[in-house]
Order: structure tokens, then C-alpha cells, then sequence
């Protein structure tokens, strides 16, 4: 399935200030080139702006479900630069240190365990009826 922009700006206008997220600009880009994510959320907190990348040829079955994602992961990006900041003071910025990346991964899991569960508890509330896309899942096979 093909993203359209109008699907994205219509998920978007609904999703936008149910997350209380009016005061942010946020802006939709079509990624039309080979990439292995459904979404990404790119964010410059000083400004208060954000783009919200959408593959043209989804791994997800859900347009509504991804920006709903990827705008938790902008809803909660404060803790996440937080956290960040606190891993980089207790064990540097050395990627190549094993402790910092066990616990760089640790925390990157559980973020997006949490943005996953997150995203299914406001669809399910907003009563959306379209199945939880399985498209990473499908991938690890």
C-alpha cells in the first residue's frame, strides 16, 4: 500500500491535538527512496518543529498507527534527550563501550515497547477499527 500525503495530513490533524501537541509544527515528508522504517520523527525542541518521515512503500499496514507512534515518540521526547544525557554522563559517549551499549539498548527497547503499547491504547480508545500492523515481526522472520 502506497502512503498518500492527504491520509498522512488528515491522521495528523486528528492525532495533533489529542496529544496536546498543538504548539509544535509539524511537517510531513513522503521518503521516497529505499528505507527500512514505516516512520520517523525528526524534532528540533528549541523551535518547537518537527518532521514526521513517511516510507512511500510501508513495512506497517497502518498509516494511522505510525504517526500515532511517531508522535509519542515526539510527545516524549524530552525524557528520552533526558535519559539520553544521563547515559552519556554515567558512561560517556564511547559507542563502542559494551556498558554504555547495553544500556543505551536497554532503554531504546524499552522506549519503544512503551511508544508501542502507548500507540494500540489510543487507537483502541479512539475506537479505531484497523488491525495493529505485524510488519516488524514479519521482517525478523
Amino acid at each position: 500500500m502506497q502512503v498518500k500525503l492527504s491520509s498522512a495530513k488528515k491522521f495528523l490533524a486528528k492525532w495533533q491535538p489529542a496529544l496536546r501537541l498543538g504548539d509544535w509544527d509539524i511537517r510531513i515528508e513522503i521518503v521516497k527512496r529505499p528505507w527500512h522504517k514505516s516512520g520517523d520523527i525528526k524534532i528540533d525542541g528549541t523551535d518547537k518543529k518537527a518532521i514526521l518521515l513517511l516510507n512511500v512503500k510501508p513495512q506497517c499496514e497502518n498509516l494511522e498507527e505510525t504517526i500515532v507512534h511517531e508522535l509519542l515518540h515526539l510527545k516524549l521526547w524530552g525524557l528520552d534527550q533526558m535519559l539520553e544525557d544521563l547515559l552519556n554522563a554515567s558512561f560517556g559517549k564511547d559507542e563502542g563501550d559494551s556498558k554504555r551499549e547495553f544500556a543505551y539498548n536497554q532503554f531504546m527497547t524499552l522506549l519503544e515497547i512503551t511508544v508501542e503499547d502507548l500507540t494500540k491504547g489510543y487507537l483502541a480508545a479512539a475506537g479505531c477499527k484497523s488491525p495493529v500492523s505485524f510488519g516488524r515481526v514479519r521482517s525478523k522472520q
